[in-house]
């Protein structure tokens, strides 16, 4: 069940949108890279458009199987389409606080199937990773941090969402005139 943001204070609201605006632009620019900044190499050489193959082949956590199979089938053509899309329009949604609890739902999907594509269990530091991580790592405390923005309902503190309630909402009674 939500928590009622009423019962929150401004700088614990405004917090919990802060948390949202980052998490939405994290999710945003992710999109916005791979669908349209192509990637460089250390020389300066432009590579290959952004694909979903090597993360899908580097699958180590449980369905690492099923990850790989994808990488090395005709679907993922498909995904290094709807990856970068889902990350974009997930993004928009949590930073424009617009669909907000589709866009959560849908960050918490996409961050679900991260985790488990590359569970880490290493426990040591990786080369090219800029830290060591055993069983919790960024995209697990993303996920925690998508379940609060889902808990405190942060769509009825600020954003379009609240914008589009009030425009939506029975209108006032007009104000009784007095006469002098």
């Amino acid at each position: 069940m939500a928590h009622d943001p009423a019962s929150l204070n401004r700088t614990q609201q405004w917090s919990l949108v802060l948390l949202r605006t980052l998490v939405g632009w994290h999710f945003l620019y992710e999109g916005f890279v791979k669908l349209w900044l192509p990637a460089w190499s250390r020389d300066g050489a432009p590579l290959a458009a952004w694909s979903a193959a090597g993360y899908l082949k580097a699958a180590s956590g449980p369905f690492a199987d099923v990850f790989r199979g994808l990488a090395g089938s005709g679907a993922l053509t498909a995904l290094d389409t709807l990856i970068p899309i889902a990350l974009f329009v997930v993004g928009l949604s949590l930073t424009l606080g617009l669909f907000t609890r589709i866009g959560a739902w849908a960050a918490l999907l996409l961050l679900a199937l991260f985790y488990l594509a590359q569970v880490p269990t290493a426990g040591v530091h990786q080369p090219g990773a800029e830290g060591a991580y055993l069983l919790v790592s960024k995209n697990l405390i993303e996920a925690a941090a998508v379940l609060v923005l889902l808990a405190f309902s942060t769509e009825r503190i600020a954003g379009l969402d609240l914008l589009r309630e009030r425009a939506t909402a029975a209108p006032l009674e007009p104000a009784a005139v007095e006469r002098t």
